[in-house]
């Protein structure tokens, strides 16, 4: 028969994973031996046995802390086994004769709520990690607690992690040795000890490690369990104990919280959509760190569109890790779905998985959004090139607001290592995609990612890739050297043999290839007379006399304090002497959409000139009779005569003249 101690311990351990629904467990629990002599032993001898094993026992828990982890693994069969392991020797407990230990997550004692603590947030890698912040804002401030200025005055700091790449990982372990110096009261990081928190990628991954890290981590928790952050605050607080919660969820979205804005003031604002990934790509972790596809109802999204435009935000991207692969499957998007966009990939793009069918898909989406505010952009990241079928390209190019942006991760150029990569497209579809996709929405802006010395990849593979980039010429992109993840396909299955030399020396061939073709590219778009619309986001840093805002296709553009026509209507009406004085001028606003012909560039921004207030469909309109080659008088009041002010105002030189017949 266990022994009282032993019997209240296994209870616990069965409380802690029932409770949990079966996804909970502890680590480095202790269960004491069996006090009853099995049949046929000297109990003497076995008395002595277990005076030693109690020892070494005893010895083994002083020197390792115990953690409480919930996972994704669910109890072992040793969580219904005695400490003797067989099944034969194991006795059922008898309830009216035991008393659980107090569970300190299901209790209402210790400080659950806030009650005044204050926390600070460090965000580390992509867009969604930011999102994930504004909505882990929203559970704390309801929870009672309130947000610290600075990590200083924190009793909880928060660091939101990416586990992408090994550099991004290496720098959440500095921060933490930071926090630990500051903890035992060292060198200059001196000052309160607060708890540490490391939350989003980096948890599920390497939980044990962090736990185990000596004096750095109290918490650990999953992208998926942020709900359940300030319970985990009390467990660590009344028990002295690692706590972590890496659960990963099959239809956690958050969409019933609100978001807390991060940047009130800011007129730019990120929206999730989606969670999750099902691509699989072999060097990628994402699908492991932040679990299986599920998507947010097209209701609740809706919602939060508007309350962000009643805020005032005019540049929202909605987010994903596979962004364009949304589905609705609520009642909601399956009433509202109306078939467009069915058909999700082009010829030559396939998928590891099986697609589902039903539903409310990316194209409708987009479709509904940008008809919630006319007047504010929408853009999206980061998407699959698999889910871009023709009927979300023509959507894009009809729609003033849709913004003429797209990301196109290629990430190699070699259809070899496309293939190991397991990216379900090779070099012909991809080349194919980016010219249907150029065709259709005039003047848009490509960007994408780029991976050097993925497994395997050879001096022909390299020069694909640099051949691809020549020919694409994107305007903006990510390169990065590949590191091995644990647990990816790549990492357990392909050799990591590229040396590290030629991996640096392959990144510095496509970064000097991609600079030199966006240098191109925009370049060529210096001194269009339809100008960019820009929206005017602050002062620039390097001159404060000057503004900085950013186009359409997302890249910045700088421009001077200039008192500016009221709208691009009066510039065209007005005429010449009215252009070049000050009479009817504005001074441009923060938050203004403005018109800013362009006079030069480099390869990351513009600078230009600003010409006009305007709005996103005055400006739509204005360059779509520049490229049609009309104008009427009945069109914006613009006849053949009153464009060529506009570009000598300027001081364009061989752009004062257009002609536009009638």
């Amino acid at each position: 028969m266990l022994t009282s101690r032993a019997s209240r311990l296994v209870l616990r351990r069965s409380l802690v994973s029932s409770s949990s629904r079966g996804l909970a467990t502890t680590t480095n629990t202790i269960v004491p031996p069996s006090a009853t002599s099995p049949s046929g032993t000297d109990s003497s001898k076995n008395s002595d046995n277990q005076s030693s094993t109690a020892t070494t026992t005893a010895a083994t828990a002083t020197k390792k802390k115990k953690h409480l982890v919930f996972g994704n693994r669910g109890p072992s069969l040793q969580d219904f086994l005695s400490s003797t392991g067989s099944p034969s020797t194991s006795k059922s407990l008898d309830p009216t004769t035991t008393t659980p230990d107090e569970i300190p997550y299901l209790s209402m004692k210790g400080r659950q709520l806030g009650q005044g603590s204050k926390y600070f947030v460090e965000v580390y890698g992509c867009q969604m990690n930011v999102n994930d912040t504004e909505i882990l804002m929203a559970i704390m401030n309801g929870a009672g607690y309130t947000k610290a200025d600075d990590s200083s005055e924190a009793d909880i700091v928060f660091l939101v992690t990416c586990a992408i790449r090994e550099n991004a990982e290496t720098r959440i372990w500095n921060r933490l040795a930071d926090l630990k110096r500051r903890k035992l009261g060292l060198g200059s990081q001196k000052g309160r000890a607060p708890l540490v928190g490391v939350l989003g990628c980096m948890a599920e991954r390497l939980k044990d490690k962090l736990l185990d890290s000596d004096k750095m981590v109290d918490l650990v928790c999953g992208p998926d369990a942020y709900r359940s952050i300030p319970h985990l605050l009390s467990i660590s607080e009344t028990t002295r104990q690692g706590v972590a919660n890496v659960m990963l969820s099959a239809d956690e979205t958050y969409a019933d919280i609100v978001p807390l804005r991060i940047s009130p003031e800011s007129f730019s604002a990120h929206l999730s959509i989606m969670r999750g990934c099902n691509n699989m790509c072999s060097f990628c972790v994402v699908p492991f760190t932040r679990g299986n596809e599920r998507s947010r109802d097209v209701e609740s999204i809706l919602k939060e569109v508007k309350q962000l435009s009643d805020q005032g935000v005019k540049d929202l991207t909605l987010l994903g890790q596979n962004v364009n692969s949304y589905r609705d499957t609520s009642k909601d998007g399956v009433e509202m779905a109306e078939g467009v966009g069915a058909e999700l990939s082009n010829p030559g793009f396939n998928t590891i998985y099986k697609r589902k069918d039903g539903g409310m898909r990316f194209t409708e989406l987009l479709d509904k959004v940008s008809l919630v505010d006319p007047e504010m952009r929408i853009r999206f990241t980061s998407p699959h090139p698999k889910d871009f079928p023709t009927a979300l390209l023509h959507l894009m190019a009809s729609r003033p607001n849709l913004c003429s942006q797209i990301h196109m991760p290629a990430q190699s150029g070699s259809t070899a290592v496309l293939s190991k990569m397991r990216r379900g497209y090779t070099r012909d579809a991809y080349f194919e995609l980016v010219d249907n996709i150029r065709s259709i929405v005039p003047g848009v802006a490509l960007s994408s990612d780029f991976i050097t010395g993925f497994c395997g990849e050879t001096e022909d593979d390299h020069k694909d890739t640099m051949d691809l980039m020549r020919r694409v010429e994107y305007e903006m992109a990510y390169m990065f050297m590949y590191s091995r993840r644990e647990g990816t396909h790549a990492g357990r299955r392909l050799q990591d043999d590229v040396p590290e030399d030629v991996k640096l020396r392959r990144l510095q061939d496509i970064i000097q290839i991609f600079h030199r073709g966006a240098e191109n590219r925009f370049r060529a778009r210096v001194g269009s007379l339809a100008g960019e619309c820009v929206l005017v986001e602050g002062r620039s840093r390097k001159d404060k006399n000057r503004w900085v805002g950013r186009a359409d296709g997302g890249f910045k553009v700088v421009f001077d304090d200039d008192l500016i026509l009221p709208s691009i209507e009066s510039s065209l009406t007005s005429g010449t002497g009215a252009a070049s004085g000050t009479a009817g001028r504005v001074s441009i606003q923060l938050g203004d959409y403005v018109q800013v012909v362009t006079t030069s560039a480099t390869s990351t921004s513009f600078q230009g000139k600003a010409v006009a207030r305007t709005s996103l469909t005055e400006h739509s309109r204005f360059q779509s009779l520049l490229n049609q080659g009309r104008a009427s008088s009945g069109a914006l009041g613009m006849s053949s005569t009153t464009v060529s002010p506009i570009a000598s105002q300027l001081g364009l030189g061989g752009h004062a003249s257009l002609n536009i017949s009638p």
